[in-house]
């Protein structure tokens, strides 16, 4: 998420928007006993089934309990659940498109967020230092974890070694929904700072549908060849859809 000048001004709000109801409609600031009875049950459930043992509004609203402590949030659950379809695209979307919901204020954004950034963390973690061919299936969870969700292109590139080693994962280039400028000279550039020597890219599809387009292809083939040209070799480019993502190496492109 970027940076935002409010982190310069503590006495401004991050976001606009509130996240609690008047104090009028909280007498004592307490819960009615049937709110505070159904959040207890549904912490119960998560702490002797874990996650898999509630469908997503349920556990969007465990997250909200924390946000609006003096609320009922599973109203505020169902409109976010409407809105952006599953727990993963709430977490990801961006801050401006939760400020839609009504409801949404500073305090859900920022968990949101920290959510976000936590599941991010995990999945890299996964993956950075390690050898790329024996951990593929972390690399793709990876990969869908930071990108699947979002509603705009983005391209990454993960810079290996000479054992294939993972030894860095970077952003190129952010684009619209269907387009991202990605400049070969930048690539091979930063492979050559990074003592890289083997690659491979990494973008989104906003559309869920992971087949590459012409230009796709045309700028796998521009970057490749730079990245022969220098003695670099380009193991694969990887498009990431919603459920899917597609191998540029297994379809033949490469």
């Amino acid at each position: 998420m970027a940076r935002s000048d409010h982190f310069q001004d503590s006495s401004r709000p991050l976001f606009q928007g509130s996240d609690e109801a008047p104090s009028e409609a909280l007498p004592k600031n307490r819960l009615p006993s049937y709110i505070q009875d159904h959040r207890t049950r549904l912490r119960e459930r998560f702490m002797l089934g874990g996650a898999t043992a509630m469908p997503d509004y349920e556990l969007l609203e465990l997250v909200l309990f924390r946000s609006i402590p003096r609320r009922d949030v599973k109203p505020l659950a169902r409109a976010l659940m409407d809105k952006f379809q599953d727990f993963n695209r709430v977490i990801t979307a961006p801050a401006e498109r939760l400020e839609e919901v009504k409801g949404i204020g500073a305090a859900v954004i920022t968990d949101l967020k920290i959510l976000e950034a936590t599941a991010h963390r995990m999945a890299r973690a996964r993956v950075m230092q390690r050898q790329v061919i024996s951990s593929w299936d972390a690399v793709l969870d990876y990969c869908h974890t930071t990108m699947a969700h979002r509603e705009t292109e983005q391209f990454r590139v993960l810079y290996l070694d000479r054992k294939n080693v993972l030894i860095a994962d970077e952003e190129q280039a952010r684009g619209t929904v269907d387009h991202v400028p990605v400049y070969p000279r930048e690539v091979a550039k930063r492979a050559l700072e990074l003592n890289a020597s083997a690659l491979i890219l990494v973008h989104n599809h906003p559309s869920g549908d992971p087949t590459p387009s012409t230009s796709d292809i045309d700028m796998t083939d521009r970057i490749n060849t730079a990245l022969v040209a220098l003695g670099l070799v380009l193991h694969d480019h990887l498009i990431i859809g919603k459920s899917r993502e597609l191998s540029f190496r297994s379809e033949g492109y490469l």
